[in-house]
């Protein structure tokens, strides 16, 4: 990398298609798929139905979308949702849930761990059914990982005693699982391990995987069927989306490669901490830093050629497929010289 070449450590949707999946969208299958279906995005569908463990799923342009649709079947105007405090769809889609899906968010806090509330505290706030006049909660969105609690993970037991207490107070479960296949790689697990029981979920190939737009949203045959329905109502119909169901088929052919990721956050979370930044240890690619000022570190890091991000009031950098571990080192090189004023 030329010395004066910026290192993107913003976000891991920051990767470009490389020559495979430029060549795979050039020769897509298509047809219309508001009309008769594409052929290419069925196969997609069928594809990450199967790993996510779904009778059925739909390709959506965004995570955000997928999310949102996801809420709009799940909740009537002015019901009550559960979800963990700094969740995406709280801090980062815009109100979506509360503008078009007509949902009250209850924060609930990490009291199980990072980006992780416990099943005593979603039994708590579900309460009971009172009057009419009370606030329904018919919902809990959970999300793995869990972004601004740094990639933070939940393991299939814990994510399975959650799914049980929503269960057994009458709640339905969303998963954003935008980094699912990380939190699946991080704990050697099958993505579908992580999606047992829910009624949704939400998974992105635009993050990590390397796809340039697309993410799904799964779950029944019946609410994949309402799904598109809403996805044509917010905008989302598609015509000849198998050029873009093309580059989702590579990727999904990648998530081998996520542990390269986590290891090279690893690396970068142990220099950051030897020039005596306060790192929270990385579970998967996301590394957080706290630093005394976040905007001068953030604009110091940027004139310095290293791109981060902010979240949580720390310094985010995220790992991905198009940052070398070379790359890794001159950011470290890099940051150095920001830490030494």
């Amino acid at each position: 990398m030329n010395a004066t070449q910026a290192i993107d450590l913003r976000s891991d949707t920051v990767t470009k298609p490389d020559a495979e999946m430029r060549a795979a969208m050039a020769s897509a299958e298509v047809g219309d798929d508001v009309l008769d279906g594409d052929p290419t995005m069925r196969e997609l569908e069928e594809r990450a139905a199967q790993l996510l463990g779904t009778e059925a799923a739909l390709w959506v342009p965004t995570g955000c979308m997928g999310n949102t649709i996801a809420l709009m079947l799940h909740l009537q105007r002015g019901d009550r949702f559960l979800v963990p405090r700094a969740a995406h769809v709280l801090d980062n889609e815009l109100g979506t849930a509360a503008w078009l899906a007509g949902g009250m968010p209850e924060p609930l806090a990490w009291d199980a761990g990072p980006g992780r509330p416990s099943p005593e505290a979603v039994t708590a706030a579900a309460g009971s059914q009172g009057p009419y006049y009370r606030l329904r909660t018919p919902l809990l969105c959970l999300e793995n990982t869990h972004n601004a609690a740094g990639g933070a993970v939940t393991a299939p037991a814990e994510h399975a005693r959650l799914v049980e207490a929503a269960d057994a107070a009458g709640l339905k479960v969303h998963l954003d699982g935008a980094r699912i296949w990380n939190a699946a790689a991080a704990l050697g697990v099958k993505p579908a391990e992580l999606t047992a029981g829910v009624d949704s979920v939400q998974a992105c190939l635009s993050k990590g995987l390397g796809a340039p737009v697309g993410s799904v949203v799964a779950g029944p045959q019946g609410f994949v069927d309402e799904a598109r329905r809403v996805r044509k109502m917010l905008g989302g119909g598609v015509r000849q989306g198998g050029v873009l169901a093309a580059a989702g088929l590579v990727a999904l052919n990648r998530l081998d490669r996520l542990h390269e990721d986590h290891e090279a956050a690893r690396e970068l979370a142990g220099g950051l901490a030897e020039l005596g930044l306060r790192v929270r240890g990385p579970q998967t690619n996301i590394v957080l830093a706290e630093v005394d000022d976040l905007q001068t570190w953030l604009t110091r890091l940027r004139a310095a050629g290293v791109l981060a991000s902010s979240m949580d009031g720390c310094v985010r950098f995220v790992t991905h497929r198009d940052v070398s571990r070379a790359d890794i080192g001159e950011a470290l090189r890099r940051t150095a010289e920001v830490a030494q004023g």
